[in-house]
Protein backbone atom coordinates (compact mmCIF):
# COMPACT_ATOMS: atom_id res chain seq x y z
CA UNK A 1 0.00 0.00 0.00
CA UNK A 2 1.29 3.61 -0.90
CA UNK A 3 1.89 5.59 1.65
CA UNK A 4 -0.08 9.29 1.16
CA UNK A 5 -1.24 11.99 3.62
CA UNK A 6 -4.43 12.19 2.63
CA UNK A 7 -7.64 9.74 2.85
CA UNK A 8 -10.70 9.83 1.47
CA UNK A 9 -13.13 7.79 3.98
CA UNK A 10 -16.12 6.66 2.20
CA UNK A 11 -19.74 6.34 4.28
CA UNK A 12 -22.88 4.95 3.32
CA UNK A 13 -26.07 6.71 3.11
CA UNK A 14 -27.69 8.18 0.12
CA UNK A 15 -25.72 7.22 -2.86
CA UNK A 16 -23.15 9.76 -4.34
CA UNK A 17 -23.33 11.34 -7.23
CA UNK A 18 -20.20 10.52 -9.47
CA UNK A 19 -18.93 14.10 -10.75
CA UNK A 20 -18.15 14.31 -7.11
CA UNK A 21 -14.95 12.55 -7.94
CA UNK A 22 -13.51 15.59 -9.57
CA UNK A 23 -13.56 17.20 -5.69
CA UNK A 24 -11.73 14.75 -4.49
CA UNK A 25 -7.57 14.66 -3.50
CA UNK A 26 -5.57 12.82 -5.90
CA UNK A 27 -2.94 10.02 -4.36
CA UNK A 28 -5.18 10.07 -1.22
CA UNK A 29 -5.51 6.02 0.04
CA UNK A 30 -9.33 5.22 0.16
CA UNK A 31 -11.13 3.55 2.98
CA UNK A 32 -14.39 2.11 2.66
CA UNK A 33 -16.37 2.06 5.89
CA UNK A 34 -18.66 -0.76 5.16
CA UNK A 35 -21.35 -0.07 3.11
CA UNK A 36 -18.99 3.07 1.84
CA UNK A 37 -17.81 0.09 -1.28
CA UNK A 38 -20.72 1.04 -3.11
CA UNK A 39 -19.99 4.51 -2.93
CA UNK A 40 -16.29 3.43 -4.32
CA UNK A 41 -18.18 1.98 -7.30
CA UNK A 42 -19.80 4.91 -8.05
CA UNK A 43 -17.06 7.50 -7.72
CA UNK A 44 -14.98 4.25 -9.84
CA UNK A 45 -12.12 4.43 -6.85
CA UNK A 46 -10.36 1.62 -5.94
CA UNK A 47 -10.23 0.74 -2.27
CA UNK A 48 -7.53 0.43 -0.39
CA UNK A 49 -9.28 -0.77 3.28
CA UNK A 50 -12.42 -1.77 3.75
CA UNK A 51 -12.64 -1.96 6.87
CA UNK A 52 -16.22 -2.56 9.53
CA UNK A 53 -18.67 -4.96 10.30
CA UNK A 54 -19.91 -5.02 6.70
CA UNK A 55 -23.51 -5.76 7.83
CA UNK A 56 -24.42 -3.73 4.97
CA UNK A 57 -22.35 -4.35 2.29
CA UNK A 58 -23.16 -6.81 -0.18
CA UNK A 59 -20.94 -9.48 -0.65
CA UNK A 60 -20.04 -9.29 -4.41
CA UNK A 61 -18.61 -5.62 -3.67
CA UNK A 62 -16.58 -6.89 -1.18
CA UNK A 63 -15.21 -9.84 -3.03
CA UNK A 64 -14.89 -7.38 -6.25
CA UNK A 65 -12.51 -5.04 -3.74
CA UNK A 66 -11.00 -7.64 -2.23
CA UNK A 67 -9.84 -9.49 -5.79
CA UNK A 68 -8.97 -5.50 -6.80
CA UNK A 69 -6.26 -5.58 -4.01
CA UNK A 70 -8.20 -3.73 -0.92
CA UNK A 71 -7.21 -5.55 2.13
CA UNK A 72 -10.83 -5.83 4.01
CA UNK A 73 -10.66 -5.49 8.01
CA UNK A 74 -14.20 -7.63 9.21
CA UNK A 75 -14.92 -6.47 12.83
CA UNK A 76 -18.06 -8.35 14.72
CA UNK A 77 -21.48 -6.65 14.65
CA UNK A 78 -21.45 -5.54 18.60
CA UNK A 79 -18.45 -3.39 19.17
CA UNK A 80 -17.83 0.49 20.77
CA UNK A 81 -17.18 1.86 17.84
CA UNK A 82 -18.88 2.88 14.17
CA UNK A 83 -17.80 1.78 11.34
CA UNK A 84 -16.54 5.54 10.44
CA UNK A 85 -14.58 5.98 13.49
CA UNK A 86 -12.59 2.20 12.85
CA UNK A 87 -12.15 4.29 9.11
CA UNK A 88 -10.67 7.33 11.31
CA UNK A 89 -8.76 5.13 13.45
CA UNK A 90 -7.38 3.30 10.26
CA UNK A 91 -6.67 6.50 8.82
CA UNK A 92 -4.46 7.76 11.82
CA UNK A 93 -2.59 4.14 11.80
CA UNK A 94 -1.69 5.12 8.12
CA UNK A 95 -0.30 8.23 9.14
CA UNK A 96 -2.82 10.82 7.31
CA UNK A 97 -2.72 14.33 8.13
CA UNK A 98 -5.89 15.23 6.15
CA UNK A 99 -9.62 12.85 5.86
CA UNK A 100 -12.55 13.89 3.64
CA UNK A 101 -15.18 12.23 4.44
CA UNK A 102 -17.73 11.23 1.29
CA UNK A 103 -22.06 10.23 1.84
CA UNK A 104 -23.05 9.61 5.35
CA UNK A 105 -25.93 11.74 4.43
CA UNK A 106 -29.61 9.99 4.22
CA UNK A 107 -30.80 7.10 6.23
CA UNK A 108 -31.07 6.86 10.70
CA UNK A 109 -31.10 9.82 12.21
CA UNK A 110 -28.92 8.71 14.73
CA UNK A 111 -26.23 7.73 12.55
CA UNK A 112 -26.28 11.05 10.84
CA UNK A 113 -25.87 12.62 13.82
CA UNK A 114 -22.63 10.52 15.38
CA UNK A 115 -21.39 10.79 11.82
CA UNK A 116 -21.10 15.19 12.38
CA UNK A 117 -20.42 14.75 15.77
CA UNK A 118 -17.52 12.09 14.72
CA UNK A 119 -16.13 14.41 12.23
CA UNK A 120 -15.54 17.23 14.56
CA UNK A 121 -14.34 14.81 17.77
CA UNK A 122 -11.17 15.96 20.00
CA UNK A 123 -9.92 12.58 19.41
CA UNK A 124 -9.38 14.02 15.50
CA UNK A 125 -8.54 17.11 16.01
CA UNK A 126 -4.34 16.95 14.67
CA UNK A 127 -6.31 15.76 11.58
CA UNK A 128 -7.46 18.60 8.44
CA UNK A 129 -10.93 17.19 8.27
CA UNK A 130 -13.97 17.80 5.80
CA UNK A 131 -16.87 15.87 4.15
CA UNK A 132 -18.80 15.74 1.30
CA UNK A 133 -22.49 15.22 2.65
CA UNK A 134 -25.36 15.14 0.07
CA UNK A 135 -25.42 18.54 -1.47
CA UNK A 136 -23.06 20.46 1.42
CA UNK A 137 -19.54 20.50 2.00
CA UNK A 138 -18.46 20.45 5.69
CA UNK A 139 -15.31 21.82 6.74
CA UNK A 140 -14.13 21.52 10.61
CA UNK A 141 -11.90 24.51 11.58
CA UNK A 142 -9.87 24.36 14.96
CA UNK A 143 -8.81 27.32 16.70
CA UNK A 144 -5.38 28.80 15.90
CA UNK A 145 -5.10 27.46 12.46
CA UNK A 146 -4.20 29.17 9.23
CA UNK A 147 -8.10 30.61 7.92
CA UNK A 148 -10.62 28.17 6.01
CA UNK A 149 -11.11 29.69 2.18
CA UNK A 150 -14.38 28.75 1.25
CA UNK A 151 -15.06 29.42 -2.54
CA UNK A 152 -18.80 28.77 -4.08
CA UNK A 153 -21.96 30.77 -6.10
CA UNK A 154 -22.64 34.19 -4.60
CA UNK A 155 -25.63 33.68 -2.86
CA UNK A 156 -25.33 30.34 -1.70
CA UNK A 157 -25.39 29.47 2.07
CA UNK A 158 -22.87 29.14 4.92
CA UNK A 159 -23.70 28.02 8.45
CA UNK A 160 -20.72 28.29 11.26
CA UNK A 161 -21.75 26.29 14.22
CA UNK A 162 -19.51 26.03 17.60
CA UNK A 163 -19.33 22.54 18.34
CA UNK A 164 -17.35 21.00 21.88
CA UNK A 165 -17.53 24.22 23.52
CA UNK A 166 -18.01 28.19 22.51
CA UNK A 167 -15.76 29.20 19.07
CA UNK A 168 -14.06 32.54 20.36
CA UNK A 169 -12.41 34.92 18.21
CA UNK A 170 -14.08 34.00 14.86
CA UNK A 171 -13.44 36.54 12.20
CA UNK A 172 -15.23 36.57 8.52
CA UNK A 173 -14.76 37.63 5.07
CA UNK A 174 -16.62 37.62 2.00
CA UNK A 175 -19.84 37.12 3.53
CA UNK A 176 -22.99 39.20 4.04
CA UNK A 177 -22.88 39.56 7.90
CA UNK A 178 -19.47 39.33 8.83
CA UNK A 179 -18.05 38.16 11.99
CA UNK A 180 -14.89 40.67 13.36
CA UNK A 181 -13.60 38.35 16.72
CA UNK A 182 -16.88 37.12 17.84
CA UNK A 183 -18.13 34.42 19.88
CA UNK A 184 -20.15 31.58 18.88
CA UNK A 185 -21.83 29.27 21.19
CA UNK A 186 -22.87 25.69 20.99
CA UNK A 187 -26.59 25.47 20.55
CA UNK A 188 -26.65 29.25 19.41
CA UNK A 189 -28.27 29.57 15.48
CA UNK A 190 -26.59 33.26 15.27
CA UNK A 191 -23.99 31.23 12.52
CA UNK A 192 -26.74 29.78 10.65
CA UNK A 193 -27.79 30.74 6.92
CA UNK A 194 -25.08 33.28 6.57
CA UNK A 195 -24.69 34.27 2.60
CA UNK A 196 -21.32 34.33 0.51
CA UNK A 197 -21.30 37.57 -1.08
CA UNK A 198 -17.66 37.09 -3.08
CA UNK A 199 -17.02 33.88 -4.51
CA UNK A 200 -14.15 33.35 -2.06
CA UNK A 201 -15.14 34.23 1.57
CA UNK A 202 -12.33 33.07 4.69
CA UNK A 203 -13.03 31.60 7.90
CA UNK A 204 -10.52 32.15 10.96
CA UNK A 205 -10.81 30.93 14.33
CA UNK A 206 -8.88 32.04 17.39
CA UNK A 207 -9.99 29.28 20.00
CA UNK A 208 -12.48 25.99 20.02
CA UNK A 209 -13.97 24.13 16.97
CA UNK A 210 -16.12 24.79 14.30
CA UNK A 211 -18.49 23.23 11.36
CA UNK A 212 -18.17 25.60 8.49
CA UNK A 213 -21.24 23.95 6.44
CA UNK A 214 -21.31 25.30 2.72
CA UNK A 215 -24.73 24.23 1.14
CA UNK A 216 -24.56 23.95 -2.50
CA UNK A 217 -27.51 25.62 -4.28
CA UNK A 218 -29.04 26.30 -0.92
CA UNK A 219 -31.56 29.25 -0.20
CA UNK A 220 -32.66 31.48 2.61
Amino acid sequence: MRVTRAAIVLAGGDPVEPALRTLLPEDAVVIAADSGVHQAELLDLRVDYLVGDLDSADEAAVERARAAGAVVERHPVEKDATDLELAFDLARDRGVQSVTVVGGGGGRVDHFLANVALLASSRFSDLVVDARIGDAHVSVVQGGRPALAVVGAIGSLITLLAVGGDACGVTTTGLQYPLHGATLRPGSSRGVSNVLVSERATVELEQGTLLVIHVFGGTR
